[in-house]
């Protein structure tokens, strides 16, 4: 399989963009057409030329080349068993054709060539709405290598490069600060409308923009692995996923055009009236759903990413509309996941540099933010830590190592029990909320440390957002009780259960379903992924482990869970929309089919009514885009009060 470098990637993705664009729109040749059709409309109807007098040969040709694409199409779709207004249209310009009516057949041809192009215009410009990033990534980036600066292209780059950025640039990877302080704007990356100070160990995403200071970035990821990467795949995807919702469009669309074709056949057995008849076909339209539908979907994740959610598909964001039950881990999702070590409490005789010791050496493999939290611990105490010969991470209990012919044992009660280690009934020495991990060493228990963490101050506003949108909010963590008890009392979560296991989680999750509940699970570690892929939609934390991400249907590029509340509230407005459009759709077609029966309504009347109807609904669709001259203003606004920040620390 042929494996494409960074600078073929993104070379290809403009190159698409680019191809995309050309075919969709009001190109010259659409043009050409349009205004042929309109004169020849004109022509026919004021009966400028006609060489021979029974035969319009303007009329048929203009309906000819006209309608050519409408008839092509119908063709395509006939050949594949699939019935569509193409279809419909079709049959309606040849009838009227056929009674020699060209002006009307004229005229349907006209609005029919005028929703495609007003369409694909809308399409196009929610697609571009996104694709844009890719004008904010620079061409050429200054590096710095073997002590010189050179510029190269972005496509050279590789993970390690140190690259550059002057105040106004562009940040051209995902990576960390190595030198320089500066304030960057993510808005179009995170969502955040206020410049974010960055200094030395800051990261740093591509597509963002330095406003103030020059910057030296360590590369960690480039090209498709960045965040800016991960944003054109979500939106790439959901153009080529198809949500549920999407087929039901599909069928409503397809039943609606036999329901029109059937209703034409009465009317003309019953009242005789082909210009009656014709009307029926014409004005029962199932665009607005058929293209409405997909392109909601694409707004709804185009600026769910805005806002730094990537989501995988439009499934994913279908059920997020339907979501009604939220399940939250803790550490790092509703804590910042980056505990300290509070106390310690030898036991046994141990001291507390042996207590420490064998802890970190356990610890030192560990991903877990209890793990690094000891290991920092020992660094700064300056006691000294052995590699381990042995690792054993076990998700919900804690570590098992082997550090030279030691075992050591570093988790929560469930592990000593599990390894029948005598522990005391309290073996604590911090405060009833703090997590404690138990230390054993050779069967002998060492003692206790205490840590704590912080409670996220965004997670608040979440919680508020979620009990404003009706939705059932839970806790589920390994932690102890009481820690879980003073988390869930400082959110305002009112149902929780804490030393829970995955396969507790995962339990419960299952539990909810069963019981009807459409619940999202919002996770950031490896013994979250088992709930993640339970639930009707993951959502995984942006700061979470690979596992958690590729377990989830959506991903937080950074750690706000406000970020999942607006998503909640984009998903449920794109289903709002969807409803409102199939809806609409059906009660235009049933009112316009029953007066076009009675014949108050003309053919020309009816094809006005059809695109009218059509292009109210895909505007509606379109109303999830954000508006380009908006999000001009929003990082505008981002940069003034950048320059008063620093006008205020001058």
């Amino acid at each position: 399989m042929e494996t494409l470098t960074a600078k073929d990637r993104t070379a290809q993705v403009r190159q698409d963009r680019r191809e995309h664009d050309a075919t969709h729109g009001l190109g010259w040749v659409e043009a050409a057409r349009f205004l042929a059709v309109a004169a020849a409309a004109v022509s026919v109807r004021f009966s400028v030329s006609r060489p021979i007098p029974h035969l319009n040969l303007i009329g048929i040709g203009a309906v000819l080349v006209g309608a050519w694409p409408v008839f092509r199409e119908a063709a395509r779709n006939l050949a594949a068993r699939r019935m569509t207004m193409e279809l419909s249209m079709s049959i309606a310009i040849l009838a009227a054709a056929a009674i020699s009516e060209f002006f009307t057949a004229l005229i349907i041809t006209l609005f029919v060539l005028g929703a495609e192009v007003l369409e694909n215009l809308t399409v196009t410009r929610g697609r571009r709405a996104i694709r844009d990033l890719l004008d904010f990534l620079p061409r050429l980036v200054m590096v710095r290598s073997a002590g010189n600066i050179c510029e190269v292209g972005a496509g050279e780059l590789r993970a390690g490069d140190q690259v550059l950025v002057s105040p106004g640039g562009a940040i051209p990877v995902d990576g960390t600060v190595t030198g320089g302080r500066s304030f960057v704007d993510q808005s179009r990356i995170t969502g955040e409308s206020m410049p974010v100070e960055k200094m030395p160990g800051s990261a740093v995403f591509a597509g963002t923009i330095n406003q103030s200071g020059a910057l030296e970035i360590h590369t960690d990821r480039i090209g498709r692995d960045t965040s800016f990467g991960k944003i054109i795949e979500a939106v790439e995807a959901a153009e080529r996923s198809r949500a549920p919702v999407q087929r039901i469009a599909d069928r409503l669309a397809g039943l609606l055009v036999y329901f029109a074709l059937a209703a034409a056949v009465l009317t003309f057995l019953f009242t005789r009236d082909l210009r009656s008849t014709i009307s029926v076909i014409i004005v029962a339209g199932a665009c607005g759903i058929a293209a409405g539908t997909p392109l909601a979907i694409l707004g709804g994740i185009g600026r769910a990413a805005r806002l730094g959610a990537i989501v995988k598909g439009g499934l994913y964001l279908e059920i997020l509309g339907r979501v009604n039950t939220v399940v939250l881990d803790k550490t790092g999702t509703l804590t910042f996941g980056r505990p300290v070590v509070e106390a310690t409490a030898p036991f046994g005789g141990a001291s507390q540099s042996e207590l420490i010791s064998a802890a970190a050496s356990a610890e030192s493999r560990s991903e877990h933010p209890l793990g690094k939290a000891i290991v920092a611990y020992a660094a700064a105490k300056g006691i000294a830590v052995q590699e381990p010969v042995r690792f054993d991470s076990r998700p919900g209990l804690g570590i098992a190592a082997q550090v030279g012919t030691t075992r050591i044992l570093a988790g929560n009660r469930f592990l000593m029990n599990k390894h029948r280690i005598p522990i005391p009934e309290d073996p604590g020495s911090g405060t009833s909320s703090d997590s404690e991990v138990l230390v054993a060493q050779n069967g002998r228990f060492l003692g206790t440390i205490t840590i704590a963490d912080t409670v996220r101050p965004e997670a608040r506003h979440a919680i508020k957002e979620f009990d404003r949108m009706g939705l059932r909010t839970l806790l589920l963590t390994g932690d102890a009780e009481p820690v879980a008890r003073q988390v869930a009392a400082q959110l305002g979560i009112m149902d929780f259960a804490a030393e829970r296991l995955p396969e507790d989680k995962l339990a419960r999750i299952s539990h909810l379903k069963l019981s009807g509940r459409v619940v999202a699970m919002v996770g950031d570690g490896i013994n979250d992924a088992p709930a993640l892929a339970a639930a009707s939609v993951g959502v995984a934390m942006g700061s979470g482990t690979d596992v958690a991400q590729e377990s989830a249907g959506i991903v937080l590029l950074g750690n706000d869970l406000r970020k999942f509340a607006d998503t909640v509230e984009i998903a449920r407005w794109t289903r709002r929309i969807i409803w409102q459009n199939f809806a609409g759709t059906i009660v235009v077609d049933l009112a316009g089919i029953a007066l076009a029966a009675a014949g108050l309504l003309d053919p020309s009347v009816a094809a006005f009514i059809h695109v009218a109807s059509e292009m109210m609904f895909i505007l509606n669709s379109a109303r999830l885009f954000p508006h380009p001259e908006a999000m001009s203003k929003q990082i505008d606004r981002g940069r003034y009060s950048n320059d008063m920040a620093l006008s205020k620390a001058a």
